[in-house]
């Protein structure tokens, strides 16, 4: 995913004051507006205006956003790994003016980036916050207790806004899904004259695994197997991602066969399923005594098997 530079975008500074992005916005805004500008970009340039004043005007989301920058620059121009977890926000409106943004924006800011609103101005309640974390696939399935670091902003002693880090404790239960949200009640910005605090919603994902697929509670594995025991049937030790299982593979089983074990997805009221799909997988390379083997396995084929009969040319 590509770094939007929102400072570049207004044409500021990335010490520029609070003013300054505010008048380069509505200088940018006015030129580019859609009633007023219909050209064939206005439309595009307007909203990329505004997603930049939405994130530059709030000084917490501007604080995120520089954290990120810096360490995506000290990347290389790669993202950091964990450039879109982690981070809190107020419950306020993330959403802003503005109903469309670039998947950069909604990555960083996350689900409350997509519509949350803020708690009616005034209550003594503090404002809840959301963070995504990730977590390992084993996780779901044992459950889990992980401490997580997260950034939220906060004022220095000489009042700067600054992005301060503080560190959590939190049980994964078993069976969390990817995109579930865990309430954390209390973790949430403090209370207003002595109110309580709101709460920290964290929303789950799950590190790619190099085995392993998930789809909603569903588990995926492509299980590579030779050609000889996809012909003749065989039982293989398959990995599952609380230990293993041994599995019958069919006589005559074909490229892409899905195999089903019931139960043994992700844990829950209703578990879900682990689906085995077979990939046949030839030799790398054959010795003179193993391509005898498959000449051998040709002619004994021949005339009867055709792979090819539906494309015969008439």
């Amino acid at each position: 995913m590509e770094f939007k530079d929102y400072y570049q975008t207004l044409g500021v500074s990335r010490d520029a004051s609070a003013d300054d992005i505010k008048h380069a916005y509505r200088k940018l805004a006015r030129k580019y507006h859609p009633d007023l500008n219909k050209g064939a970009d206005a439309e595009a340039k307007f909203k990329e205006l505004g997603e930049a004043y939405e994130v530059l005007k709030d000084p917490e989301k501007r604080a995120a956003y520089d954290d990120v920058g810096k360490r995506w620059q000290g990347g290389g121009g790669r993202p950091p790994p964990d450039w879109n977890a982690g981070y809190e926000f107020s419950g306020a409106d993330l959403g802003g003016d503005f109903a469309e943004h670039s998947d950069f924006f909604e990555a960083l800011f996350g689900r409350a980036a997509r519509g949350a609103r803020a708690r009616a101005q005034g209550m003594p309640r503090g404002q809840d916050h959301h963070a995504k974390v990730l977590i390992d696939l084993l996780d779901a399935y044992r459950g889990a207790q992980r401490s997580i670091r997260l950034h939220a902003p906060a004022l220095d002693a000489q009042g700067r806004l600054s992005m301060a880090e503080r560190t959590l404790d939190v049980a994964i239960p078993i069976g969390v899904r990817e995109g579930q949200h865990l309430r954390l009640a209390g973790q949430g910005a403090p209370g207003f004259d002595g109110g309580a605090a709101g709460d920290l919603y964290l929303e789950i994902g799950f590190h790619p695994h190099p085995l392993f697929r998930v789809d909603g509670r569903d588990v995926i594995l492509d299980l590579p197997v030779a050609p000889w025991e996809a012909a003749l049937g065989a039982t293989i030790d398959v990995p599952m991602p609380d230990g293993s299982v041994t599995l019958t593979i069919p006589a005559g089983s074909a490229e892409g066969r899905k195999l089903r074990l019931k139960g043994k997805g992700i844990p829950g009221k209703t578990p879900g399923d682990l689906f085995v799909v077979l990939r046949v997988t030839l030799p790398r390379e054959a010795s003179a005594t193993q391509q005898q083997a498959w000449r051998s396995l040709a002619q004994a084929y021949q005339g009867e098997f055709k792979p090819r009969a539906a494309m015969e040319v008439k």
